[in-house]
């Protein structure tokens, strides 16, 4: 007779009896076809109602352990080779998970502030969206997403971007890498994407784990250069017209129109516009986009509410030319919107009641204010023979230019070595062997300026031996 000890049952009773039972069947002590003591005589055995064994036994049916004969009971199962019995200790495997370093201080980080997110007003639409679209949160949206939340990008596009755009152009997904996958499957493998030199490694990385061709096309003081796209053969061109990363540089209309002829001048070419952090233009109106002056169904526009709200939401979306969006609907319509109805619904909320245009224009405010502070910082520690500011009025980020003849990489490892983040505009070129310009990013999106003086001292030390003028 079977006879287990379940004192130390943490779990289910039933399912501590069947891996007593499946150990016994996997080390030999119950052979293949020996009968098994029927469902009372092992409850009576163990002290346990019938009901406790038979869904042991079932557990032990369902995946193969045994098998029942009618009217005869149950048996040991044949189960070949007998492999060797699981331990129960935890499996210690060599799997090297790259951990992302703790910064003193990063000037390089992209970040937005989470003590100024809306929390207590996305906490309201939160549960406004739990009682009001029950049915539509449980329901399967469609593959461009949730059309309350297409229809609502659209008038924020129409109010802030001036775009005329039909909802059923808009392709919602989580975050611009994986609209990016998308793209490279509607558009096709075998074409030639250019992208800007320097600029976005992950978007290079991102082609090339698709087995994508991508091929650089270098800048000038107006942005990517047509002639090069054309040397490179592109036949799709991504690009960011508005606030490229990381120069900064902000395309002039005629070099727009220029891009415009350059995709009409062959059948297939297409741009793609990402306008990733185009409502931080800190004056004025923001510049029309490329997709607004196309006349030709040319340009696929992208954008993503990582900068506006926060990286954390995954969400972001494109607008594809009429014929673009026909073909995505017939061919790609299989795949399911990647973003959760119920962050839909509530982000859909936030932006047609406003809260969204509220959001932004207060973080305009606060974003002026820091982008002065900083500045001014930098030029209370560095002279301007030292250090000049490249900047424009657009975005989240600006360059610092250094008289130093220190290399680049010495100056990012000597200040990692005190915990501090620097990239150099050298970092971002794609080509090997790129030249030292003595050029760093800086990001104040996340900067905590009490400590911005102490990071700047150590900047100021490792590239000129001397201390800030505050100090």
């Amino acid at each position: 007779m079977l006879t287990y000890d379940c004192t130390g049952c943490t779990g289910p009773l039933y399912a501590y009896l069947a891996d007593c039972i499946k150990r016994d069947i996997t080390a030999g002590r119950l052979a293949a076809g020996e009968h098994l003591p029927s469902k009372r005589a092992l409850a009576r055995q163990q002290g346990v109602s019938t009901i406790t064994i038979q869904n042991a036994y079932d557990q032990l049916l369902s995946e193969g352990y045994i098998y029942a004969r009618p009217r005869r009971g149950y048996f040991v199962a044949e189960l070949g080779q007998r492999p060797q019995p699981v331990t129960a200790a935890p499996r210690q495997l060599a799997i090297d998970i790259p951990q992302q370093p703790v910064w003193r201080f990063d000037f390089a980080s992209n970040k937005t502030e989470s003590a100024h997110f809306p929390f207590s007003i996305w906490a309201k639409i939160m549960r406004e969206t739990l009682a009001t679209h029950h049915e539509e949160l449980l329901a399967v949206t469609e593959a461009g997403g949730a059309h309350v939340l297409r229809a609502a990008i659209a008038q924020h596009l129409a109010s802030f971007r001036g775009m005329s755009v039909d909802p059923a152009q808009i392709v919602v997904g989580s975050g611009t890498e994986y609209l990016y996958g998308l793209l490279i499957q509607l558009l096709g493998r075998e074409k030639i994407y250019g992208i800007e030199n320097p600029g976005y490694r992950k978007l290079a990385q991102i082609y090339a784990s698709h087995g994508v061709t991508c091929r650089y096309a270098g800048l000038d003081a107006q942005g990517v250069r047509v002639d090069e796209l054309a040397a490179i053969g592109a036949e799709v061109a991504h690009i960011c017209p508005n606030h490229h990363f990381p120069t900064g540089i902000t395309m002039p209309i005629s070099r727009r129109y220029e891009l415009l002829a350059w995709a009409n001048a062959a059948a297939g070419r297409l741009i793609i516009e990402d306008d990733y952090d185009s409502e931080f233009r800190l004056n004025g109106r923001p510049l029309p986009t490329l997709q607004s002056i196309d006349a030709a169904g040319r340009v696929i526009y992208m954008n993503t509410f990582a900068k506006s709200l926060s990286p954390a939401l995954r969400i972001a979306y494109m607008v594809l030319p009429a014929a673009l969006a026909n073909r995505f609907y017939r061919e790609l319509a299989f795949y399911s919107c990647t973003v959760p109805a119920f962050e839909q619904y509530a982000l859909a909320a936030f932006i047609s009641q406003g809260y969204f245009e509220k959001h932004i224009n207060r973080m305009r405010l606060h974003y002026g204010r820091k982008r002065a502070q900083v500045l001014m910082l930098i030029r209370q520690c560095f002279t301007p023979a030292e250090c000049q500011v490249h900047e424009n009025d657009s975005g989240l980020h600006f360059l610092l230019e250094f008289a130093t003849t220190v290399p680049d990489t010495v100056i990012e490892q000597r200040l990692a070595t005190q915990g501090i983040r620097i990239r150099s505009l050298r970092s971002f070129d794609l080509a090997p062997n790129a030249p030292d310009q003595h050029v760093f990013l800086l990001n104040y999106s996340n900067l905590d300026v009490a400590q911005l003086p102490e990071a700047l001292q150590h900047l100021q030390q490792n590239l000129f031996g001397s201390g800030c003028l505050w100090l």
